[in-house]
């Protein structure tokens, strides 16, 4: 049956009191947004230290392989041209090929990652798409194997909201997906600013990127979904071991988070859009202040979760994050590059370096493929870029 979270408006509606919070407080996995709109990037210090073992103990992060300071990038093949407007992209275990969402059409796609072929799955019903919004993230169930169970974040008619569908290959293409059901409503939306990432910790915990929708205040209200990093049940509740009571709330004062995802060690790391200055990567810690819009970049106020990396706007806009060979890697939209900044910790270990520069456009969403491999979309169909002969694509990496 769909679970109506009931949000009304921008306004989290309080729920009765979860009972396993402090015995579930133990396995928080600490973790931490640019417009299309120009600066040098560098590291910046984080203020604020993981409550995690693996962040609080020092001697676990000396121990821990400091990358290279300089990587390598190497395009191995396109996988895939033609697609319209992709947004999100998740890799079917075993080889099960690639899922695509597009943002535009609201569909998803099914792509062949050896042959490059494509088989629609189906249209999500209730797809409003415009400006900024439309069919966003995707991702697998954590028990996609017995499930196959498929979510998604959208832009409806009146807000953002999370569905999942079963996925069923056996179908007909185009019938393949069963019907939505609502896990998560009330994101605030708008022509910008909608957020849209959405990802399965290590803790099998759903988190979420949503945008203030243009609308600064919403980042700073903790009674808001906007501006903010949400960490949920599969089932859409407010997650065990939140920091604020029964609220899906993990990390606030965020202006639009495109981009999650984990280091080896499970700390979560954000990439968020700034404003006209200062487009950030930061390390999560539940509960904080990441500043948005009394902060943008570094500031000198200790309330604000300093970035562990900035750059300006024109450099950077990024989208999607992934972890590979101890390195984040970000890709840029208005940048057209792909950064990386290799990490000690939860702080970067040596100047973030730019890859691709200009070569393919626009860059959208970066997945780890295992190992020193990357998936990496293009999105110079999404009505900001130029698009070339085979845009938009999806292209294997090498890196180091």
């Amino acid at each position: 049956m769909p679970l109506d979270r009931r949000v009304e408006g921008t306004k989290i509606v309080r729920r009765r009191a979860v009972t396993a919070v402090l015995a579930a407080s133990a396995l928080l996995l600490a973790a931490g947004c640019s417009s299309d709109s120009g600066g040098t990037p560098g590291p910046a210090a984080g203020r604020s230290s993981n409550p995690s073992a693996a962040q609080s103990a020092p001697s676990r992060e000396a121990a821990e392989e400091t990358p290279p300071a300089k990587g390598t990038v190497k395009v191995v093949r396109t996988v895939a041209e033609g697609l319209n407007s992709p947004w999100g992209l998740a890799p079917v275990p075993g080889g099960g090929g690639l899922l695509v969402s597009s943002r535009d059409e609201g569909t998803i796609t099914r792509v062949d990652e050896k042959s490059g072929a494509k088989t629609e799955l189906g249209e999500v019903p209730g797809v409003s798409a415009a400006g900024e919004g439309g069919l966003l993230g995707i991702a697998l169930s954590p028990d996609y194997a017995s499930d196959r169970m498929i979510y998604a974040y959208f832009t409806s008619a009146s807000d953002n909201r999370i569905v999942r569908m079963l996925y069923d290959a056996d179908k007909p293409a185009g019938e393949q997906l069963g019907a939505p059901d609502t896990v998560f409503k009330g994101i605030p939306k708008g022509f910008i600013h909608n957020g849209g990432r959405i990802a399965f910790g290590p803790d099998r915990m759903l988190y979420v990127g949503t945008g203030e929708s243009g609308d600064k205040g919403l980042s700073q209200d903790k009674e808001s979904l906007g501006g903010k990093i949400l960490r949920l049940t599969p089932e859409g509740e407010p997650a065990p071991g939140n920091p604020f009571p029964d609220s899906p709330v993990y990390s606030y004062g965020h202006r639009n988070v495109q981009g999650l995802a984990w280091d080896t060690e499970q700390r979560l790391f954000a990439a968020e859009f700034g404003q006209d200055t200062w487009d950030e990567l930061n390390a999560i810690k539940p509960g904080d202040n990441y500043g948005w819009p009394e902060a943008e970049g570094t500031s000198d106020d200790a309330k604000y979760h300093n970035p562990l990396a900035q750059w300006g706007t024109d450099e950077a806009s990024p989208s999607g994050i992934a972890h590979a060979e101890g390195s984040i890697w970000m890709a840029g939209l208005k940048g057209k590059r792909l950064w990386r900044i290799p990490l000690k910790g939860t702080e970067a270990s040596a100047d973030p370096q730019a890859f691709l520069d200009g070569e393919y456009g626009r860059l959208r969403t970066v997945v780890s493929a295992g190992g020193n491999k990357l998936w990496l979309t293009t999105s110079n169909t999404d009505g900001r870029g130029t698009p070339k002969e085979g845009d938009d694509r999806i292209l294997e990496l090498e890196v180091s």
